[in-house]
């Protein structure tokens, strides 16, 4: 598969809100305006920003999202001793609960209920996340390396009318997180922490499925992290699949195969190709499902650990064993 990198600003829209043809492609650093998103077409367009930290005790995620006619939020937080789990997600119809960039970087994220607070906000060297919920509240840093690099594609779905739906998103992984979290009043060091971020701008059809899946660590006295995606991406000539070694990203422009099984979640699964060949074994599930009249949705997140190699851009074989992340399968109709 042959895909062009970007290296110059470019806008995902034209001034009348439709795919700019020359923001397909990828980049190393976010260089997408993607102001254009909500221009007409109501109802399709969404924007989201969701952070993950993976700590050793615990699992923080946290959304903040708009989807023309909907807000959803959420915070959820797995202590994995236990396997005990907190979860506040709140939807709110209007989507008058949000407040979103309109670029990556370009101002605060925020979402505001009687049960949630949720602020994200840029710095210059990182990514300040705090929250609060009933039970939970956190105020975490994730931290941006000097010289890291991040994922950002555009991927379109194709149709014989041409493109009319299409997505961009940047996937950031390996980025250390330090800070803390509350859980019913007791406050948990965060440290040995990785941040991973999932930044959405698009306009989407109705129903799709994707996998999606994440890790970050150190191996070998190295900083590896790993970024895949899959069928939401099928035959769209992009992929999101990438390698990041010390903060540098290999671009993977390959459509690797998933193997899983969906009668047993918690079974290894596989992903490999010519540029890949990973299992990822999960310790815990996290399903959920949501049917709120135009919503419906059906998602298992399986956290766990990573071994194999993935090829980086000098041709090395570069091991992930011990890494932790995610995979998932989704299905949404929204």
């Amino acid at each position: 598969m042959n895909e062009r990198e970007i290296t110059a600003p470019v806008s995902l829209t034209t001034p009348n809100g439709a795919l700019n043809p020359a923001a397909l492609g990828w980049t190393r650093t976010a260089l997408h305006d993607t102001s254009g998103i909500g221009r007409g077409h109501w109802g399709r367009n969404k924007r989201w920003e969701y952070w993950n930290v993976m700590t050793p005790t615990h699992i923080l995620a946290a959304t903040v999202s708009g989807i023309d006619y909907l807000a959803l939020h959420s915070v959820w937080v797995l202590d994995r001793a236990t396997q005990e789990s907190v979860e506040t997600t709140v939807l709110d119809p209007g989507a008058r609960s949000v407040t979103l960039p309109p670029s990556i970087g370009q101002g605060p994220a925020r979402a505001r209920t009687k049960t949630l607070s949720l602020d994200i906000d840029e710095l210059a060297d990182g990514t300040r996340l705090r929250g609060s919920t009933p039970r939970v509240s956190f105020d975490i840093t994730v931290e941006r390396p000097a010289g890291h690099e991040t994922l950002g594609v555009v991927v379109p779905w194709r149709t014989p009318r041409g493109i009319r739906r299409f997505q961009y998103t940047v996937k950031d992984v390996a980025r250390p997180a330090r800070g803390t979290l509350t859980i019913d009043g007791v406050e948990h060091e965060v440290s040995q922490a990785w941040g991973v971020l999932d930044h959405g701008r698009g306009r989407w059809p109705y129903d799709v499925r994707w996998n999606w899946a994440a890790g970050s660590g150190v191996v070998e006295g190295r900083v590896v992290g790993l970024q895949l995606g899959s069928k939401w991406t099928d035959g769209s000539g992009a992929t999101e699949n990438a390698l990041v070694v010390d903060g540098r990203l290999t671009k993977i422009s390959e459509e690797l195969v998933w193997d899983y099984d969906t009668e047993d979640w918690m079974r290894p699964w596989r992903i490999h190709g010519e540029s890949a060949d990973l299992t990822f074994t999960p310790f815990y599930d996290k399903h959920s499902r949501t049917n709120a009249l135009l919503i419906t949705t059906r998602t298992n997140q399986l956290f766990g650990t990573w071994t194999g190699w993935v090829r980086d851009e000098t041709g090395e074989h570069v091991a992930v064993d011990g890494i932790e992340g995610w995979a998932e399968d989704v299905h949404n109709r929204w």
